[in-house]
């Protein structure tokens, strides 16, 4: 049962949220992981006027997904950030690239969730995440979110990231704030979701 985590990240906070929700893909039995990102649409131009040419750099060594690679998953499980409370558009022009695999139907049936990030504790972390659900359903997947299992989605003792509708983390307005433990812990349930459901349906289709 392959587990794939796509995501774009462009100062990091995702790729840390990433890693987290592949911790908790790890604690499924017979779940196999692969993380990819989507390919950087800007120029190193403009990420060294935005400080983040050097953080990019350090991505390199996560390869860039393909259209096969999220043919081969049984789950799929999608990370960006927010731009004006929906997805970024380096997200949003990969996604327009499926439409090969939206006309044979290949994602039909396949486990589908979402993560993201935002400056501001309003910043559109709901808008996000359910916005891309709009995509994810128009190819036919099973939509999962983060239940209120996860009890630190509750919490009022920080200000924190964490919806029903998926794991989400606060970076600050300059970035300056990376995942806190509560948000973590937010993306390895959503992760450990995600597969545990995914290996149900896998089990279940091939009785």
């Amino acid at each position: 049962m392959k587990v794939l985590i796509v995501y774009y990240s462009l100062y990091g906070h995702i790729k840390t949220m990433a890693e987290a929700v592949m911790e908790g893909v790890k604690g499924v039995e017979g779940a196999e992981v692969i993380l990819r990102r989507v390919p950087e649409t800007l120029s190193d131009e403009v990420l060294e006027k935005m400080g983040a040419l050097e953080i990019q750099k350090s991505f390199s060594d996560i390869p860039i997904c393909t259209l096969e690679d999220l043919q081969a998953a049984d789950a799929i499980i999608f990370g960006t950030p927010t731009r004006f409370g929906n997805m970024c558009g380096q997200m949003r022009q990969f996604l327009d690239s499926t439409g090969g695999l939206w006309a044979n139907g290949a994602l039909i049936g396949k486990v589908g969730s979402v993560f993201t990030s935002t400056a501001t504790q309003h910043g559109g972390q709901e808008s996000t995440i359910l916005s891309t659900h709009v995509t994810l359903l128009h190819h036919g997947m099973v939509i999962v979110g983060l239940p209120y299992s996860f009890q630190g989605q509750t919490t009022i003792s920080e200000i924190s990231g964490g919806s029903p509708y998926g794991a989400s983390t606060i970076a600050g307005a300059q970035g300056e704030r990376m995942p806190s433990e509560n948000e973590l812990d937010g993306a390895r349930f959503l992760g450990k979701h995600v597969a545990t459901i995914a290996s149900k349906l896998v089990n279940n289709s091939s009785d």
